[in-house]
């Protein structure tokens, strides 16, 4: 996470890597500089972060009902993130900045892993995975709307292949129709998109993993009752799945992966970075298979091609 080197720059991370043009002179072995390649890496590790959430969210549900697993862990990601914004001393935002951190608040530390969790109690992880795996192009969506961002026609092409990939995937895995989750799925699609947008126009004036930071935080006053109840109504039984899904999704994808996501969408843009996501479906599927014995379907690998190549020309896109 290196919280230490993101706050106590002079300059915040994202400001340097900003003055970047696609016209840039490219390093010499790559043909991208080497801040675009960071963002790109760090983008990767943040997408591979979330492609473990689906599974660790099943082991979690397997000890805790949603409710608590979604406070608790939201709880567990506010103690790591305070304490890091302690031990750094860092600043209280810009006024100018709460209103995005609430919209990240609301989306990414709240909606988003209650909507998935509770389709979860329903949804197999493979579906859920595919599902979400039309967030990419929604994240974009939002990006033009919100920061009248403008990708080139080549780039809105792959990516529109890369979701129409993914939608039939979705609906040939649920045999022609959708499921009451996908109601819960799509919704967390349209709130994860707009958290994702905010966070990642707020991670170009704020070290990246401060905008998750300070959201987790401005979070705690709902989020630490809400534990407290939801533990009063519904059972716990401890096992070492349920803990280490807790553990996983609280520091992993509920922080550490949101710290390096937001950085690299702050180097390479949120419309790139969001295409990376396109990726997360099938990592998902991969894990199900390995860590909840998961059967796939044989359009998996064909899905998977073409959500590579859909990859690779949106990466060459400029945006």
């Amino acid at each position: 996470m290196r919280a230490h080197d993101s706050a106590t720059a002079p300059t915040p991370i994202a400001v340097s890597r900003r003055t970047e043009t696609p016209g840039a002179p490219a390093g010499p072995l790559s043909g991208k500089p080497p801040a675009s390649r960071s963002g790109t890496l760090q983008a990767a590790l943040g997408v591979t972060a979330f492609s473990l959430t689906f599974p660790a969210t099943a082991w979690g549900l397997e000890g805790f009902g949603p409710w608590s697993l979604v406070a608790v862990r939201s709880v567990l990601a506010a103690v790591i993130a305070g304490g890091c914004l302690l031990a750094v001393r860092a600043p209280l935002p810009a006024r100018r900045c709460w209103a995005g951190l609430a919209v990240v608040a609301a989306g990414v530390v709240v909606g988003f892993p209650l909507l998935t969790t509770l389709a979860l109690q329903t949804s197999t992880t493979s579906h859920a995975a595919v599902v979400v795996g039309l967030l990419p192009l929604t994240t974009a969506l939002f990006s033009a709307l919100r920061m009248g961002t403008r990708p080139s026609r080549t780039f809105w092409a792959a990516a529109l292949a890369g979701a129409a990939a993914v939608l039939a995937f979705t609906v040939q895995q649920s045999g022609g129709a959708l499921t009451s989750a996908d109601a819960y799925l799509f919704g967390a699609l349209l709130v994860c998109a707009a958290g994702y947008t905010e966070g990642g126009r707020l991670a170009r004036v704020m070290p990246g993993w401060q905008v998750i930071g300070w959201a987790l935080v401005l979070c705690l006053p709902v989020t630490a009752p809400a534990a407290a109840l939801a533990l009063s109504y519904e059972p716990v039984q401890l096992t070492a799945h349920s803990v280490l899904g807790l553990l996983w999704v609280a520091a992993g994808s509920q922080f550490l992966g949101l710290v390096v996501w937001y950085r690299g969408m702050a180097a390479i843009g949120i419309p790139k970075a969001s295409q990376l996501q396109l990726a997360q479906p099938l990592l998902t599927l991969v894990w199900s298979v390995l860590l909840l014995g998961e059967q796939l379907t044989p359009a998996a690998p064909l899905t998977a091609a073409a959500v590579l190549v859909c990859i690779a020309v949106t990466q060459r896109a400029r945006s």
